[in-house]
């Protein structure tokens, strides 16, 4: 029977740990098979499109074996599942259409993703397309432009520069660009 006056749940005594059920301990991953490994590939995939290297982490990370893994991305390679060339193009020209990022950005992001140097180089001529990185800077410049002009007419260039090099545009590109804009605004 329980004691009316007593704590319930019973608190640690002074230097010991109270032992606890947290949901991070209830989702440690536990070993996937090959069934179960390629369900959550399938699962992860029918989400979003992902690159060799990211999906082989993720599957690694929910419990499936290095070997496994691999096995299950060769075949989905084979199916047209897992396409690095695809994805790092569609991706590419998402961000430089949408977001107006520049080639160099493009490569970092493509490259920490796992694509290899050659199909980023690819996707990315893909992506600004015969007229290439200069159309996408200036498209991005004239759209910030406005916005940095009220914020201040004396610091507009230098903060246009700074913005156009976060895109991730060439330095020599940003100069001459920022020259010309300043140059027609004065």
């Amino acid at each position: 029977m329980l004691d009316a006056g007593a704590d319930f749940p019973p608190q640690p005594r002074s230097g010991e740990r109270r032992a606890t059920t947290s949901r991070r301990r209830s989702r440690i991953p536990t070993g996937l098979d090959r069934g179960e490994a390629q369900q959550v590939a399938y699962d992860l995939l029918s989400r979003k499109a992902w690159t060799r290297r990211e999906l082989f982490l993720r599957l690694l990370r929910r419990g499936a074996p290095a070997p496994v893994a691999e096995e299950i991305l060769k075949d989905l390679e084979q199916q047209g599942y897992v396409n690095d060339q695809a994805f790092a193009i569609a991706w590419a020209e998402t961000r430089a259409r949408e977001r107006h990022w520049g080639g160099r950005r493009l490569r970092q992001e493509l490259a920490r993703k796992g694509v290899a140097p050659p199909a980023i180089e690819r996707a990315i001529e893909k992506a600004f397309g015969p007229s290439g990185e200069e159309a996408e800077a200036v498209a991005a410049a004239t759209h910030q432009w406005p916005r940095l002009l009220r914020r201040g007419a004396e610091k507009a260039p230098r903060r246009l520069r700074d913005y156009l090099l976060r895109r991730g545009f060439s330095a020599e590109l940003v100069e001459a660009l920022v020259k010309q804009i300043a140059r027609l605004e004065m």
